[in-house]
């Protein structure tokens, strides 16, 4: 699909993720893969190294549930305070190019335009706050509220029952691939990948990506809205 695909005409609602969509993941790449073990080497006397070995597995077991995107989860399991952390560490958040030109675009355009995230709101709530960005929201819609991540389809069921909306009419832009293929199974009409989502780092299912849904490099490509 090309974006002369996207038929802005038929769109009223505009979902959009927020970490690799409309933030650079490289903050929370940084934050989960330097700023953690470094602390829980430094809280527990075992080096970086050691740290990363004993959280891995915690991390491969908990990949696309709610229990991954919660901070409350894993500061139980690092005794850190991962909120007071994630504060301490804002100002390397960043939007991602063409981001705040499209949010602006899309409020002028008069489409709904909610923010759908798995983020927990320790995170979401410092983030949009560091950003600026909250107020150009008509909702932040967040998975942890309706106890099921956007990879599920119950996730998709609980928001519609809450947010009444026709699917065929959305446009939901992700970064994450088994969060699109929710969206699409769902019957959102419009699902569009972000091809770069961390400004530092390519990501290595690119091909998977692109061989199955319309990706884009950053919402600056899905300008303008006709």
């Amino acid at each position: 699909m090309g974006l002369s695909s996207v038929n802005w005409s038929q769109i009223q609602h505009v979902l959009l993720d927020m970490d690799g969509t409309v933030l650079d993941l490289a903050f929370d790449n940084h934050f989960w893969r330097e700023v953690v073990p470094q602390r829980y080497a430094a809280q527990h006397g075992v080096s970086v190294e050691a740290a990363r070995a004993e959280l891995e597995p915690h991390f491969t077991q908990l990949r696309g549930r709610l229990e991954w995107y919660c901070l409350d989860h894993w500061s139980g399991i690092t005794r850190l305070d991962l909120a007071a952390i994630k504060r301490e560490v804002r100002h390397d958040i960043r939007l991602l190019s063409g981001s705040l030109d499209f949010l602006e675009a899309v409020r002028r355009s008069g489409k709904t335009l909610w923010l759908v995230t798995n983020a927990h709101v320790d995170s979401w709530v410092v983030k949009l706050d560091q950003t600026g960005l909250r107020h150009h929201f008509d909702a932040v819609i967040c998975s942890h509220d309706f106890a099921a991540p956007k990879e599920q389809a119950e996730f998709w069921r609980r928001f519609v029952a809450t947010h009444p909306f026709d699917p065929a009419t959305a446009l939901f832009v992700d970064d994450s691939l088994p969060v699109l293929r929710a969206a699409r199974a769902f019957g959102i009409g419009c699902t569009i990948g972000v091809r770069c989502p961390d400004s530092r780092l390519p990501r290595p299912d690119l091909d998977e990506l692109m061989a199955e849904f319309h990706a884009v490099d950053g919402l600056k490509d899905l300008l303008p809205i006709a």
